[in-house]
């Protein structure tokens, strides 16, 4: 499929087997991770073929240089299911002493002890990536615009198209990310995140560990939990939106337990708080921001489609920040950044904080549109610029709003924000 090439991963990773022995591509399933690497492997063993599993946990035990004798790059997808196939990996890698060995691709993290040893073993041998579901820029509904490489470098201006509509988001935001739904019928294209919703509560929650959990209870908690996606909300907020909510409630230690699998899949992904130097002595919120790694999970869970939305936009418009963060930290990935949030004691919040490794941020507010959002936006954004202490750190590269409509993306001249329709941005 031509879109597909077009992943921002597929570069990404090329430039990672140029530098590394192995490279690990770890992401939700569905996601296109063995697809990716399919591309660019000269060979490959499939782990999630039972038959083959088993073939290939045998021959690793008793001829470990045989088994890893692929052509390089030497695809091993799902490699988690076998994992002492680490170790092996890593030993090839070193003997060899050559870039570009081995793509080991993974939906879900090994346990405890396994992971503690995979980064103390990995250093300076593996690379890691992140693949998530496809942004807009990916699936071809941003026009790719605006870059936000570009904005970077803080352009006089800007003035550009957007082709998008809020009925068109309202969809993409049900549709998700997921590449197997980018071509199909609308109708078609919605159910493959249901589908998701359904493996991930009745399979995919009890393979990761193999502890037994009943689907029920997690289909409750995932509903609990895109109701509160976008906040802080603690444990304990779960616990009281599931008594309110649903006959059954469950105690802290099941929600903790339930949601480390759920991060283990990969299926919600909290965003960390950023903590810049201020002039003033507010006490900064450093609870992570909850969210799934792509939006169509949470209406899927709350079994929401596009008129839904449409009838009830403040409930659209934490589903569209969750559609922005998504494709916010795809692009942080090919830019070598990290995307945070912002929350003080005072009540100021900022939705993302896009911080590259070189030093340079941009902050980010995300609004539905129109004019009273949009300079509510731009008033945070003010605010917070004013509070950072300049002399300690860099001031933002950027003010950035991102917005679900607008027929252009510009540059306010009063205060220099850009404002940019989804539907425009690429990274």
């Amino acid at each position: 499929m031509e879109r597909y090439r077009q992943r921002i991963m597929d570069k990404l990773l090329a430039q990672k087997l140029q530098a590394k022995g192995a490279v690990l591509i770890e992401g939700p399933k569905w996601c296109g991770k063995t697809t990716t690497a399919e591309e660019i492997a000269t060979s490959k063993v499939m782990l999630a073929r039972p038959d083959t599993k088993e073939q290939f946990k045998s021959l690793l035990e008793i001829d470990m240089d045989t088994a890893l004798s692929g052509a390089p790059p030497m695809l091993i997808d799902e490699w988690q299911t076998v994992p002492k196939l680490w170790d092996a990996v890593r030993y090839t890698v070193d003997h060899r002493r050559e870039m570009g060995q081995f793509i080991l691709t993974g939906s879900a993290v090994p346990d405890k002890e396994a992971e503690k040893e995979r980064e103390h073993s990995g250093t300076g041998r593996f690379a890691w990536l992140t693949m998530r579901p496809m942004s807009l820029f990916e699936s071809g509904e941003s026009n790719g615009s605006v870059s936000l490489a570009t904005l970077f470098n803080t352009p006089e201006k800007i003035l550009e198209k957007n082709d998008l509509k809020l009925q068109d988001i309202a969809f993409l935001i049900c549709r998700g990310g997921w590449p197997i739904a980018v071509d199909l019928a609308e109708e078609a294209a919605l159910e493959q995140a249901f589908d998701y919703y359904d493996a991930v509560t009745k399979e995919d929650i009890t393979k990761v560990d193999g502890v037994k959990r009943a689907s029920e209870r997690v289909q409750r908690l995932m509903r609990a939990y895109a109701r509160h996606q976008g906040t802080q909300a603690s444990i304990a907020t779960l616990r009281e939106d599931l008594r309110n909510n649903d006959a059954t409630t469950l105690d802290d230690n099941t929600i903790t337990s339930y949601l480390a699998a759920l991060r283990k899949i990969f299926v919600i992904e909290d965003m960390p708080a950023w903590n810049p130097n201020l002039r003033s002595k507010t006490a900064i919120r450093t609870a992570d921001t909850r969210y799934f790694v792509d939006p169509s999970i949470a209406t899927a869970a709350l079994g929401l489609g596009p008129a839904d939305l449409m009838d009830d936009l403040n409930t659209m418009g934490f589903f569209f920040e969750a559609l922005c963060v998504r494709d916010l930290r795809v692009f942080a990935e090919a830019l070598n950044g990290k995307v945070y949030h912002y929350r003080d004691k005072s009540g100021l919040k900022c939705d993302a904080v896009m911080h590259l490794r070189n030093g340079k941020y941009g902050l980010i507010e995300i609004k539905l549109g129109g004019q009273s959002l949009i300079s509510e936006g731009a008033k945070t954004l003010n605010l917070l610029a004013e509070q950072i202490d300049t002399s300690r750190m860099k001031a933002p590269a950027f003010k950035l709003i991102l917005t679900a409509t607008g027929e252009y993306a510009f540059r306010r001249p009063e205060d220099g924000i850009y404002v940019v329709p989804i539907g425009c941005l690429k990274p």
